[in-house]
């Protein structure tokens, strides 16, 4: 448990500005950038989930979502101005073993082959393919289908040396569970749980690193490094989401409901 005010000493900051913007802020070197990017799908946004129809039935017809995109920015994501900001704000390579930095992409299935490749230009030469596996699926099952998506996809991202890595010498398998967040609430319509991100903050961070999270959304990644006392940066474009971060943050602190 983290107390009030512990979490409100803590470094954690949600910028409202691109993280093409992130000169003007003085952003430190980050052990570790997790980022959930768009996926850019524009109108098909909705079309794996549920909400494509009224109260989720295909019986009922198209809702107000189908046809849609989540936000105006999930159509034209610049990949290469996201590889450059984190080939800059990552720690350069260090001399000793077990202490080199990562990236985190969280991904739609098909954008993973382009991001590797795209990586590879901003001297992130190795990956390892993560999937997170849920017990449940957001998808709307149709007449004629009978396997439905639950997993999300990641790219762990490094440069030369392996990444610092705090397993306890125990092994990882690259396919985890996806836990369900129990109170925080739902901000952004591709919210992560912050169980799921402080697992991997925890394996690759230790308490007193930076974290960075160039496109923030609902401040997860933030909640979840503070929770761990990392220092927590974040940069979200949309207003409403930031506004909604910051209510979410004064709430829970008010409550003490982070755990």
């Amino acid at each position: 448990m983290i107390d009030r005010d512990q979490i409100r000493q803590q470094d954690l900051y949600l910028i409202n500005d691109s993280f093409q913007n992130r000169k003007q802020y003085n952003i430190p070197k980050a052990q570790l950038v997790i980022a959930d990017i768009p996926y850019n799908v524009g109108n098909n946004a909705y079309a794996s989930s549920v909400r494509w129809y009224k109260d989720g039935d295909i019986k009922n017809g198209e809702s107000e979502f189908a046809n849609s995109q989540f936000f105006d920015t999930d159509k034209n994501f610049n990949l290469h101005e996201f590889f450059h900001f984190c080939s800059k704000l990552i720690k350069p390579e260090p001399k000793e073993k077990n202490k080199a930095g990562a990236l985190i992409v969280f991904c739609a299935f098909e954008q993973q082959f382009e991001l590797i490749n795209l990586a590879k230009q901003f001297n992130f030469k190795n990956y390892i393919p993560l999937s997170f596996y849920k017990n449940y699926s957001p998808q709307v099952l149709k007449a004629n289908m009978r396997i439905v998506g639950n997993t999300e996809y990641a790219l762990l991202f490094y440069r030369d040396k392996l990444p610092k890595f705090n397993n306890n010498h125990k092994m990882i398998f690259n396919s985890m569970p996806y836990i369900k967040d129990n109170n925080i609430v739902k901000i952004h319509p591709t919210q992560k749980s912050t169980k799921v991100l402080k697992q991997l903050i925890s394996l690759f961070t230790d308490v007193g690193d930076v974290v960075i999270d160039p496109c923030a959304g609902s401040g997860s990644t933030l909640i979840a490094a503070a929770e761990l006392n990392r220092k927590a940066y974040g940069f979200e474009i949309k207003k409403e989401f930031v506004a909604k971060f910051n209510t979410m943050l004064k709430t829970n602190i008010q409550k003490n409901l982070f755990a």
